[in-house]
């Protein structure tokens, strides 16, 4: 299945009007397309590790979110996700934190965030720290701290605050899915948190 980037317009607009969409957002991807392109391209996806703080910044607890795959094991995951067509880095962290951590989470964003990381995972095992099955994705990962209520939405069914010694643990690497327990470990050295 062929797909294009739409020209501009002459009005401005970027010509998707006749474009049908999955959920409405004609930036998003059909299942269909959404398959091809994971088999053409590399996808690029927006990981954020939530973090707690003290009253003067020190961090203090890692968020980490318990989920159960279409197989029915239990996983630990951070939060991911895509970033659209058209859409800024933060404004896809923000909808990320958002969607699984819940409305009255209060992230704390930059107004020009800078990742800690650049993950790239790939199909095959072995090729990075990072795999997915289902695509060779390329993710930039930011520690975000959070001060509001984390309520997980979506297929997360918890999030579990560790302390940074507990996060940087083989036990809770070992649960969590993509070699990202190796984020979080460069995430909390990132933070001079890794002893």
């Amino acid at each position: 299945m062929a797909v294009r980037t739409p020209d501009p317009d002459p009005d401005g607009g970027f010509g998707f009007n006749d474009v049908p969409s999955a959920d409405g957002n004609p930036a998003w991807l059909s299942d269909i397309e959404l398959e091809e392109a994971r088999r053409r391209l590399p996808m690029l996806y927006v990981e954020a590790i939530p973090v707690r703080s003290d009253g003067s910044g020190q961090v203090t607890s890692v968020g980490v979110l318990l989920r159960s795959t279409p197989m029915g094991e239990m996983t630990r995951t951070i939060v991911s996700g895509r970033v659209r067509y058209g859409e800024t880095i933060r404004d896809a962290l923000f909808r990320h934190v958002e969607n699984d951590l819940g409305p009255m989470a209060f992230p704390l964003l930059p107004a020009s965030p800078a990742p800690f990381a650049v993950a790239e995972y790939f199909p095959i095992p072995g090729v990075s720290a990072f795999h997915d099955d289902r695509q060779h994705a390329v993710s930039l990962a930011f520690v975000v701290p959070v001060t509001g209520t984390c309520e997980p939405r979506q297929d997360a069914l918890e999030v579990t605050w560790f302390s940074p010694e507990e996060a940087a643990s083989d036990a809770l690497s070992a649960e969590m899915e993509g070699g990202r327990g190796t984020l979080i470990r460069q995430a909390l050295a990132h933070l001079g948190l890794l002893r």
